[in-house]
């Protein structure tokens, strides 16, 4: 599968850690589980870097920030692009959790 056709999902490696011991990922976005918002929040290649300085740009955290790259092709839930609000971009959702062998690869965030 070609590489534009991956989504990502910027988070922190403990939270990928523990993701990869229980199976599957299920955070939202920073802060938020899949059970509280309904979906994970993830982004394409283009849309990452404002996302990541949205949701960690005085990030300070003890952990390392890490983007999963996940491939759409290896999940049993669905995926919507939707956008926040009428006209606004629309990003991808993952309206399940992520199994660990959808992440095709764990990048660093610089």
């Amino acid at each position: 599968m070609p590489e534009r056709a991956y989504i990502l999902h910027i988070t922190e490696r403990s939270l990928w850690d523990e993701a990869r011991e229980q199976g599957a990922y299920r955070m939202s976005t920073r802060g938020r589980t899949l059970a509280q918002e309904g979906f994970v929040h993830c982004s394409t290649r283009a849309q990452l870097p404002a996302v990541a300085a949205f949701l960690y740009g005085s990030y300070e955290g003890p952990d390392e920030l890490v983007v999963l790259v996940v491939d759409p092709g290896r999940l049993d839930v669905p995926v919507r692009y939707e956008a926040p609000e009428p006209g606004a971009e629309e990003f991808p959702h993952v309206y399940g959790p992520i199994p660990v062998e959808a992440v095709v690869e764990v990048e660093p965030w610089r």
